[in-house]
């Protein structure tokens, strides 16, 4: 296992545990910022609520949630739900959180689904005009050879237009400040 570490409170350096295993694929990132106005707690009582989370996905992937969920999250919770992510194919996704620092950091780990490897760090820090949000993807596909045409083609542009409408719900959720649009991209 490769293991590194984060440095304090809404420090976003990596805190993966990667199965060496996954280095033999294509491990591709995607990272976006966005700022929302508000109060630190209230963007993380939000967020760490995943029953909001179908609130800020688009509707054309028919989230729904499959298991019970509890109102806030906590290291160990398991949630499992089916989403559509291209041409209404329907596909059960299953992910762990597996670390809470609260306000500040969680991070959901795939441990079913359609990926090979997913892990989400959601990193948010306070800042004069509000909150800033981090998220900060890696992941690899299953495809072998294929995988780094169909990211390139299909889920990279894909994932950017779900991060997309998620930044845009809660834009008008938060009622955020209107700094541009936020950084967004895949290596």
């Amino acid at each position: 296992m490769i293991v590194s570490t984060s440095a304090g409170p809404g420090d976003a350096r990596e805190i993966a545990c990667i199965p060496l295993g996954v280095l033999s694929t294509r491990l591709h990132r995607l990272q976006t910022l966005q700022r929302v106005a508000g109060r630190i707690a209230d963007v993380w009582a939000f967020l760490a609520d995943p029953r909001n989370l179908g609130r800020i996905t688009p509707p054309w992937m028919r989230f729904e949630i499959l298991s019970p969920l509890p109102a806030g999250i906590y290291p160990g919770l398991m949630v499992a739900y089916r989403v559509r992510p291209v041409a209404g194919f329907a596909t059960t996704w299953v992910t762990e959180i597996t670390h809470v620092r609260e306000p500040w950091l969680f991070v959901d780990e795939q441990r079913f689904g359609p990926y090979r490897f997913w892990h989400h760090q959601h990193v948010l820090r306070e800042t004069p005009a509000g909150v800033e949000m981090e998220d900060i993807i890696h992941y690899a596909l299953p495809l072998g050879p294929l995988a780094s045409p169909i990211n390139r083609l299909v889920v990279a542009p894909r994932l950017k237009e779900i991060f997309e409408f998620r930044r845009r719900a809660l834009e008008r959720l938060f009622a955020a400040e209107s700094p541009g649009h936020p950084a967004v991209y895949a290596q």
